[in-house]
């Protein structure tokens, strides 16, 4: 595929979960898609496969927010395979606490299929306000 139509698939996906809806993103996974949260946190690491980025990185963090989880984009830009997303968390936790970071998403396309996802964000608003994945897991049910 183009850079012009990965770009419109990715911008389609964040556009909507700008508006709390996640169903576009989880319909473009690949099975063997890979999701790196960068930095330092406590949730940074290579999560490999979509059944582990479902059950060990989104439903943590499911578990964390209140309501749909919403990021909003600012820009983006496609080259090739690859499209960078600049976006704006707007979420708030269950205890009620305000959760909006900022992320550079480097996201890899294949056939149309989201392959891998690189995010950079603030580590250390990760680390203050979502805590240790660990015990969001077992919060899960």
């Amino acid at each position: 595929m183009s850079a012009a139509e990965n770009k419109k698939i990715v911008e389609h996906i964040f556009n909507e979960l700008g508006n709390g809806n996640s169903a576009p993103l989880l319909a473009s996974l690949a099975d063997d898609f890979r999701f790196v949260v960068t930095g330092t946190s406590k949730w940074a690491r290579s999560y490999d496969g979509k059944a582990a980025v479902l059950a060990e990185l989104f439903a943590p963090l499911r578990a964390k927010i209140e309501g749909p989880i919403r990021s909003v984009p600012v820009r983006f830009i496609a080259e090739g395979d690859l499209v960078v997303v600049e976006a704006c968390g707007r979420n708030t936790t269950k205890e009620g606490n305000a959760y909006n970071n900022v992320y550079c998403n480097v996201l890899k396309l294949e056939a149309g299929r989201l392959k891998e996802w690189t995010e950079y964000a603030d580590s250390a608003l990760v680390n203050a306000v979502l805590g240790d994945p660990a015990e969001a897991i077992s919060a899960v049910p």
